[in-house]
């Protein structure tokens, strides 16, 4: 069974996403835990995390369905010491904020270089962040999502996920979300070489560590390592593609998350996306 929904808002408290969610035909959904364009925010209180727990029971959310994301602000592979453990430190608070709303899952970006060093020690870098994060943590799975290869992010390739999961002590916490955008513009053709392009991630990083997918089409082309997202079917991966998505067991029972620019059809979206399904 597919679990469609969308980024919903969490305007005025996290209490309301799963109440947004609901109003769009979710069954899913992912929200910002604070403001993801400040490093420090008040902490969630008492009443806040009841209500939301409250929420998500009422409107029937599972914490396994839902994907909740970081700061855009976080470089887990920083380059420069003090910068790094400033992000750390925040990255920690995200996941402490979901152990105290009982999410099992916190999906984020790999990390950038900065032209500072190489791919690999940066690699290594948001392995040790995630190493030291789950360290202080416990029931709350890091979820690594792939890039579109924009500027210098890494995870990209298939490989970098790898690359980190190898490093990652506990492999029971550490999961992958695929952005179908990403993917495709980071060089992965989804329309013309679907089986090829998920055998290839069977290959290198392996579906039991999937736990999400950011469902989105592509303002821009295959390869153009530019993160530009669509709505569904009207970018360069159209339709035939998500049909196909949605008709592969693989992606059941878990977040599929609409990050599409247009949240007045995100209903519409999602209904579309139940109707295909065979």
């Amino acid at each position: 069974m597919k679990y469609i929904g969308a980024h919903v808002s969490a305007s005025g408290g996290v209490e309301n996403a799963p109440i947004n969610a609901s109003e769009i035909g979710a069954k899913a959904f992912a929200l910002f835990t604070k403001n993801q364009r400040q490093w420090v925010s008040k902490p969630l209180t008492d009443e806040s995390i009841d209500q939301f727990k409250e929420n998500c029971e009422k409107y029937g959310f599972s914490s396994k369905h839902i994907l909740p994301h970081d700061s855009y602000l976080i470089n887990l592979g920083h380059p420069e010491e003090e910068a790094l453990a400033k992000s750390r430190k925040a990255f920690l608070d995200e996941m402490q904020r979901c152990e105290q709303l009982g999410l099992q899952l916190l999906n984020f970006h790999p990390g950038s270089h900065l032209k500072k060093i190489d791919t690999e020690a940066c690699l290594n870098r948001i392995a040790e962040s995630i190493n030291i994060a789950l360290d202080q943590t416990k029931g709350v799975t890091a979820v690594i999502e792939n890039t579109a290869g924009q500027g210098t992010n890494l995870g990209f390739e298939f490989s970098h996920l790898r690359h980190i999961i190898d490093r990652v002590e506990d492999k029971s916490r550490v999961g992958v979300c695929i952005d179908t955008c990403h993917t495709f513009t980071a060089g992965y053709d989804l329309v013309n070489k679907y089986d090829e392009v998920f055998d290839d991630f069977e290959k290198e990083v392996g579906f039991k560590y999937l736990r999400g997918i950011h469902l989105n089409d592509s303002k821009k082309e295959l390869g153009s390592k530019v993160d530009r997202h669509d709505s569904i079917g009207k970018g360069f991966i159209g339709k035939d593609f998500f049909v196909k998505m949605m008709n592969d067991s693989r992606f059941d029972d878990m977040p599929i998350i609409l990050e599409t620019p247009d949240d007045t059809i995100w209903a519409e979206e999602i209904k579309w996306l139940y109707d295909i399904q065979k």
